[in-house]
């Protein structure tokens, strides 16, 4: 079995997945959650690692590859000159290592602040409001210091609610 590059249509990943997959080929897309801002939020997005293409494994000789060619939403097989292209074994073990299992958790490491950073509140009843990052607190919320009522106070605060850093923390 070989590991092959298919070029898919614009935003049409998951459909030639899909359709392969229903033609009994064993699919990978590899796919990466980031944050994107989208009218003046930020949102997670779950996307393809490579837009636009797609692994499919098959068995080169014994499988012909026009129907995979032929399938609905994808563009061709990736090819140089004429011979088509195998990706390895080992990179594919290795994209699906490096992809999250859940596609939603997580890890600290994916907040963009880091602790000591100066952070400005844009949704929520402490709207308006400058902080002091301190630490992430679940997957979706963060602990921020800030001066309310003469005092300063820890609030929890949605990680949309977050806007840019205002002032970096120094290291």
């Amino acid at each position: 079995m070989t590991w092959l590059v298919v070029h898919c249509k614009a935003r049409s990943e998951d459909l030639a997945q899909e359709n392969l997959r229903r033609q009994g080929y064993e699919v990978f897309l590899p796919q990466l959650r980031q944050r994107k801002r989208r009218q003046n939020r930020w949102q997670w997005v779950t996307g393809p690692l490579f837009p636009r293409y797609l692994f499919v494994n098959v068995a080169l000789g014994e499988q012909d590859t026009a129907t995979i060619r032929s399938t609905v939403g994808v563009v061709t097989l990736v090819r140089f000159g004429q011979a088509l292209v195998p990706m390895p074994d080992a990179v594919i073990d290795y994209l699906r290592r490096c992809e999250d299992p859940a596609l939603g958790a997580r890890s600290d490491s994916d907040w963009p602040h880091r602790p000591g950073d100066v952070v400005e509140i844009l949704q929520g009843p402490f709207a308006g409001l400058t902080g002091i990052y301190q630490v992430p607190k679940d997957a979706d919320r963060a602990a921020i210091l800030v001066d309310l009522l003469g005092r300063r106070n820890t609030v929890l605060v949605e990680r949309e609610a977050l806007g840019d850093v205002v002032t970096p923390a120094t290291a």
